[in-house]
C-alpha cells in the first residue's frame, strides 16, 4: 500500500441531536441481552475516551504550524466533546437500569489520569491515533452491511450511526498530529493499536459480563451467552473480524487512514440529515443504504 491519501472528508460539527434513547427497550438489541450489554459496554467507554483523546491531541497543538490542520483538529475537539455528551445519555439511561456505571467510569478515569501522567505525550497521541483507527473501522463495519445492526432498535442504532460518519470525518487527524508534529517512533506506534485492541475488547467483554449479573443472569447463564455471543464478534466469519485486512493496514510503515475509502453511504447520511433535520431518519436512510 502507497502514502497517497486518496479519501477524506472534513469535519463537520453537529450539535443538539436527539437520540430519545430513554425510549429504548432495555436489550435493545432484538432482545438479546448478550449483544445489547457488549454494544453498551463499549459505550461506556467513549465519553471518558473522547475526552482523553481530546486531552493527547492538545499535547501538541502549539506545534502545529499547518492551518488547514489545526482547523481540523478544532473540529476534531467539537466533535469529541459532543460524541462524550451523547454517550453521557446513554450512560444515564444504563444508571437507571441500575447498570454500575460509575464504578466502571472511576476506574477507567484512572487508567487515563495515569497515562497522561506516567506516560509521553509520544506514546499517548499513538494510543489516540491507535483508538481512532480502530472506532474507524468499527464504523465501516457496524454500517457497511444491513444485516449486521438489523436487529438493533432504530434509537439506538442511528446514535451509533452518527458517531460512525464523524469518526469517519476525523479519523486521520490524530495521525496527522502524531505524524506531523508527534515524533512517536515507529514501533510506539505500531505497539499502541495491538495494547489499545486488548484493552478495548477486554474491558468490553468483562463490562458486559458484569452488567449481565446486574440483569440477574447467573454465571452458567452468562457462560452460556458468552460462548453463544462471542462469535458473532471475534468468530471466523465475526462482525469484528471481518475488519482484518484493514486493521492490519496500520501496521504497514507507508499507511495512512485515508488509503481507506469512506463507507459507502456516507453521502446518504449528510443529505437525509440536510432534508430534514432528524438524526434518527438519517441513521435509517444510512442504515437502509447499506448493501
Amino acid at each position: 500500500m502507497n502514502a497517497i491519501v486518496q479519501y477524506q472528508v472534513e469535519p463537520v460539527v453537529r450539535t443538539k441531536l436527539d437520540f430519545k434513547l430513554n425510549e429504548a427497550p432495555r436489550f435493545w438489541f432484538g432482545g438479546d441481552p448478550f449483544r445489547t450489554r457488549m454494544f453498551d459496554a463499549l459505550s461506556l467507554t467513549f465519553p471518558d475516551g473522547e475526552r482523553y483523546f481530546i486531552q493527547c491531541v492538545r499535547m501538541f497543538r502549539d506545534k502545529i504550524q499547518d492551518p488547514d490542520l489545526q482547523q481540523r483538529v478544532a473540529d476534531f475537539i467539537k466533535q469529541e466533546a459532543q460524541h462524550g455528551m451523547a454517550h453521557d445519555k446513554m450512560n444515564q439511561v444504563m444508571r437507571d437500569q441500575g447498570m454500575p456505571v460509575d464504578a466502571f467510569i472511576q476506574r477507567l478515569n484512572k487508567i487515563f489520569k495515569f497515562e497522561l501522567t506516567k506516560r509521553s505525550p509520544q506514546y499517548n497521541i499513538a494510543m489516540t491515533a491507535a483508538a481512532e483507527h480502530l472506532t474507524a473501522l468499527m464504523a465501516e463495519t457496524f454500517f457497511s452491511k444491513k444485516e449486521t445492526l438489523q436487529d438493533a432498535h432504530p434509537y439506538v442504532r442511528a446514535l451509533f450511526a452518527w458517531h460512525a460518519i464523524e469518526e469517519m470525518e476525523h479519523r486521520d487527524v490524530a495521525f496527522d498530529v502524531m505524524k506531523h508534529v508527534g515524533d512517536v517512533p515507529e514501533l510506539t506506534r505500531k505497539f499502541a493499536l495491538a495494547f489499545t485492541t486488548v484493552m478495548m475488547f477486554g474491558f468490553t467483554t468483562y463490562r458486559a459480563d458484569v452488567m449481565l449479573k446486574y440483569d440477574g443472569f447467573n454465571r452458567r447463564e452468562r457462560l452460556q451467552m458468552m460462548a453463544k455471543g462471542l462469535p458473532w464478534f471475534f468468530g471466523k466469519k465475526g462482525m469484528l473480524s471481518r475488519m482484518r485486512g484493514q486493521y492490519s493496514d496500520w501496521f504497514n510503515p507507508n499507511f495512512h487512514p485515508s488509503q481507506h475509502p469512506v463507507i459507502a453511504q456516507y453521502d446518504v447520511w449528510v443529505k437525509t440529515l440536510e432534508e430534514t433535520g432528524d438524526p434518527i431518519a438519517a441513521g435509517e436512510a444510512f442504515w437502509q443504504a447499506g448493501r
